[in-house]
């Protein structure tokens, strides 16, 4: 009787055991069921924000991809212009890029037309140091030109036109000269050349007597 009193008694902690514990146990699987409920919502809202996301990537990457084409087509056009102006031929300017690394790389080009045949080189390897000069002076006005927000201020030059032949340097003067006017910029230049200073209406020659800088006046 009393092992029968004993295991009653036994059975019935155990029960109140299973119920505590089952009531534990389903206190916890409402608890994650409310929280796979709510990670489900955040899920949907985090893929919605990756799918705008994703979206916005692509459109800024075909903005850029038109901005950088469209800054690409004005320096060459620029460029062209420029060479085309001094050397008095029929002679382009040509950028490609191409991605290295995941970044975008640019490659520059000197196109030559005589006759019939076309020949694409380097700018280093055309015609010398001359072609070389104006693409750098092209280049630096177009660049300030294009840049976004604009850049005020006058062009600073320092030797332009360095290794030009002389059979061209009226044309850079003149080049240089329109560009002032048609940009409205100021044009701070140190030169060597008589025929480049000659453009400016304010021109100075700097001459070292002993350890003395001398600075006058020159005459338009």
């Amino acid at each position: 009787m009393k092992n029968s009193v004993k295991n009653i008694e036994e059975l019935d902690e155990y029960l109140v055991h299973i119920k505590e514990f089952y009531t534990r146990e389903s206190i916890k699987k409402e608890r994650i069921k409310q929280e796979l409920k709510e990670n489900s919502k955040k899920l949907k809202v985090l893929i919605k924000d990756i799918d705008i996301l994703e979206k916005v990537n692509i459109l800024l990457q075909k903005t850029s991809e038109y901005a950088r084409e469209q800054s690409k087509k004005q320096i060459e056009k620029l460029v062209t212009n420029c060479l085309k102006y001094i050397f008095e031929s029929d002679i382009e300017f040509k950028i490609e890029i191409e991605e290295l690394y995941g970044k975008p790389n640019a490659e520059f080009y000197v196109i030559s037309k005589y006759e019939d045949e076309t020949i694409e080189t380097k700018p280093e390897l055309s015609r010398g140091g001359g072609v070389i000069d104006i693409i750098s002076l092209a280049l630096r006005i177009a660049f300030l030109q294009i840049h976004k927000p604009n850049v005020e201020g006058p062009i600073i030059l320092d030797e332009p036109a360095k290794h030009v032949s002389q059979d061209y340097i009226f044309n850079v003067a003149n080049f240089l000269k329109e560009i002032s006017e048609m940009f409205n910029r100021q044009i701070i230049m140190v030169t060597h050349n008589v025929h480049l200073a000659s453009i400016s209406p304010n021109s100075y020659r700097v001459e070292l007597k002993g350890s003395e800088s001398i600075v006058s006046t020159m005459e338009p």
